[in-house]
């Protein structure tokens, strides 16, 4: 049976010890690792899906809508996937501190912030994308995040164009209906198979194909840092139900 911790404190000691004891720890994070940013998750009380918008949100995050609606999407985008202003929690600049140390050799995540780059992590899998990279379909130019919101250069319904060659901008974050790169897929799951100790933090692991990428695990020390239980909770060794920044502040 797993151990299960509510004291953000406990819980920051225990994860600690843990770690110390491996050298080959992976991170597979979501959501809620930037909810202490300030960056509102999806499916809680205060997710985005329960925001009320002209069309539901997961409508809004489909391929067919950016193709279809693509003024529309690229103001969603603007006004609520991209968060500028967020910093980098302590579970952010911790798992940057375990990498530099030689204990963390991967983090995987779902999220689209940078905030583990913005921290200093390295060795970052980024399953659906990035905000921070946003794509020519013509030239093949990238441009920021900064860039998208300065405004400065789009068509007459505000889709962003390129300066260079007038092509159209396409972000890279992974819609509905798009699949995961194949190269990030196979660089997760060799890290996942080769971990020693998975923590599992701020996921529901209801999105698939990511959240399968956990069956790769073969290893025994898995923990878990969600606030309510997750498919892999029998699984931990430890869980923790506690806030996820406090849980790392060791």
């Amino acid at each position: 049976m797993p151990i299960t911790i509510t004291d953000p404190s406990e819980a920051a000691a225990e994860i600690a010890r843990r770690v110390e004891r491996h050298n080959r720890i992976v991170f597979f994070g979501g959501a809620g690792v930037s909810t202490a940013s300030g960056i509102p998750d999806f499916r809680s009380v205060d997710g985005l899906y329960h925001q009320k918008f002209a069309y539901p949100p997961e409508t809004m995050l489909s391929h067919d809508f950016f193709e279809t609606h693509t003024a529309e999407f690229y103001e969603f985008y603007r006004t609520k996937m991209i968060a500028l202003g967020a910093k980098p929690n302590q579970a952010h600049l911790k798992l940057a501190e375990l990498e530099r140390a030689g204990k963390l050799t991967a983090v995987v995540t779902q999220n689209i912030d940078g905030l583990h780059q913005a921290a200093g992590s390295k060795n970052v899998l980024e399953l659906h994308g990035s905000v921070h990279r946003n794509i020519c379909q013509r030239c093949g130019h990238v441009y920021s995040a900064e860039w998208i919101m300065a405004r400065e250069h789009e068509d007459a319904n505000g889709v962003p164009v390129c300066p260079e060659c007038g092509g159209p901008i396409k972000h890279d974050v992974v819609l509905y209906g798009e699949g995961l790169d194949n190269q990030v897929v196979s660089d997760a799951i060799l890290a996942i198979r080769e971990a020693d100790m998975l923590i599992v933090g701020g996921t529901s692991l209801v999105v698939y194909p990511a959240a399968g990428l956990i069956d790769y695990f073969l290893g025994q020390e898995l923990v878990v840092v969600n606030r309510d239980p997750i498919p892999v909770s029998s699984r931990a060794s430890v869980i923790v139900q506690a806030d996820i920044a406090k849980a790392f502040d060791f």
